[in-house]
């Protein structure tokens, strides 16, 4: 089993997830927001798969190693898919819709044969490492589009507050996971992904329940302030 304080954090991560979820109903803004909910409903199910097959099998098995690399990259897929809810609600005026979406299934689609040929190179051709690369390779294209994203935001003088800081956090989000990733490559993964990981997952959650609850779907910025925090 995990250390205490490995725990600790992922405890700290589920109570998290499902305050989202429960703030998004009371506000009635479950549906509104009903893929960013999925997300965390979905991570809540990846938690008691995780759970069961670390206590049924114990942590270095490999029944456990399929469950967390292959429950993370369907968790990441998810995450892609919240983003792109989040393009939709910004170009969604601008009926930009289709080409969002079909932009989002070519990139997808591109970024998932990349991670297979990259695994298919290696002489063991594990299978984990299907599911690690394309978490991977989707984090690092969920950054750039966030970043892309943000850009749009400020050029559109986008002033929905929700909108915004939910931008805002995942591009922090996809930052830091981006440099989880980065240190994993370079020392052992399941020491740096047990703690980090965990830790960088509880900030998504923490944020935007902290705006859902700060803030009514009225909530405007001023494009003064926008800009401000842009900088």
């Amino acid at each position: 089993m995990p250390g205490p304080l490995a725990l600790a954090i992922w405890y700290v991560g589920i109570v998290l997830e499902i305050a989202f979820v429960v703030c998004s109903i009371a506000r009635k803004s479950f549906f509104r927001y009903l893929f960013l909910n999925t997300y965390f409903l979905l991570g809540l199910g990846s938690d008691a798969a995780r759970y069961y097959f670390l206590s049924r099998f114990g942590q270095s098995s490999g029944e456990y190693c399929y469950a967390y690399f292959y429950t993370d990259a369907l968790l990441t897929l998810a995450l892609y898919i919240a983003l792109i809810s989040l393009y939709a609600r910004v170009f969604g005026e601008l009926r930009f819709n289709r080409h969002v979406r079909f932009g989002a299934a070519l990139l997808l689609l591109g970024t998932a044969l990349f991670s297979y040929a990259v695994v298919a190179q290696s002489e063991k051709r594990l299978t984990t490492d299907f599911a690690y690369e394309l978490s991977q390779n989707l984090y690092f294209v969920g950054l750039v589009l966030t970043y892309i994203l943000w850009g749009a935001v400020l050029k559109l003088r986008e002033t929905r507050t929700r909108l915004v800081q939910f931008i805002l956090a995942l591009g922090l989000y996809f930052s830091a996971y981006a440099a989880c990733y980065a240190l994993t490559n370079l020392s052992s993964r399941y020491s740096v992904v047990q703690y980090m990981s965990g830790a960088i997952g509880c900030l998504l959650p923490l944020t935007w329940t902290f705006t859902m609850l700060r803030h009514t779907e009225e909530s405007r910025l001023e494009p003064a302030r926008l800009l401000a925090v842009a900088r």
